[in-house]
C-alpha cells in the first residue's frame, strides 16, 4: 500500500496536481513509518532468537551498490567494514540485522523529514519528490536483504524453536514512533485547495 501511495503521488505530482500530490505523500509517509516499525521489531526479534541459537545462518555484507541514499550507503559500508573485522558467523550475522534495522529507521526518519518538507512550502523543490523515490527504492532494498536473512535464519532454527519465534514476531515490541500526520496536515492542504 504504500508504494502505491507513493506511485500515485509522483503521478499526481507529475500530472501537476501537486495538493493531491501532498496528500499521497503524506499517506505513504504514515505507511513507510508502520512498516519500518514491523521491520525494526523483526530485526531484534530475530536476532535476540539468533543470540540463543545453536547456528546462526554466514551472511554476506551489504552492498553499497545496492543503496541510492547517503544513508543506507554509510550503513552497507560500515557493514563491509565489521564483516571483514568479525571472524565468527554469529557476530556477522548479529551486526548485519543491527546495521539493517538502524538502516530501516535512518530511511524512515530521512522520509518522514523530506515529505515534511514536501508539505510546508507552496512549491516543492524537484530534489525532494526524487528523494523519496530514492529512499523507498533503498527501503525496498533493506525489505529484501531481511527476507533473505530471515530465510536463512529460518533454515538453520531447530524445528521445536520456529513456533517461540512465530509468537515472538506476532507480538514483538514495535518501536512506536511512528505519528499520523495525516491529520495534521489536512487543514493545511485544506487551505492551500481553497486558496485561502
Amino acid at each position: 500500500m504504500m508504494s502505491v501511495a507513493l506511485n500515485d503521488a509522483l503521478t499526481l505530482r507529475a500530472r501537476g496536481e501537486i495538493v493531491c500530490a501532498r496528500e499521497q505523500v503524506v499517506m505513504a509517509s504514515d505507511l513507510l513509518a508502520r512498516l519500518a516499525d514491523i521491520l525494526i521489531g523483526a530485526c531484534l526479534t530475530i536476532a535476540n532468537h539468533g543470540r540463543r541459537n545453536p547456528s546462526v545462518p554466514a551472511v554476506e555484507p551489504l552492498k553499497t551498490s545496492s543503496f541510492r541514499g547517503s544513508t543506507t550507503k554509510d550503513a552497507a559500508s560500515w557493514n563491509n567494514f565489521l564483516h571483514i573485522v568479525l571472524f565468527g558467523s554469529r557476530a556477522r550475522f548479529l551486526q548485519k540485522l543491527r546495521i539493517l534495522s538502524g538502516a530501516i529507521d535512518g530511511v524512515s526518519r530521512e522520509f518522514d523529514q523530506v515529505v515534511e518538507d514536501l508539505t510546508a512550502y507552496p512549491l516543492p523543490a524537484d530534489e525532494s519528490w526524487e528523494t523519496v523515490h530514492s529512499l523507498h527504492y533503498d527501503l525496498s532494498t533493506c525489505l529484501l536483504e531481511m527476507e533473505v536473512v530471515s530465510k536463512s535464519f529460518l533454515r538453520t532454527l531447530p524445528s521445536d524453536h520456529v513456533p517461540a519465534l512465530a509468537e515472538d514476531l506476532t507480538r514483538s515490541p514495535l518501536p512506536h514512533r511512528h505519528r499520523s500526520r495525516f491529520r495534521e496536515l489536512g487543514a493545511s492542504i485544506q487551505l492551500l485547495r481553497t486558496g485561502s
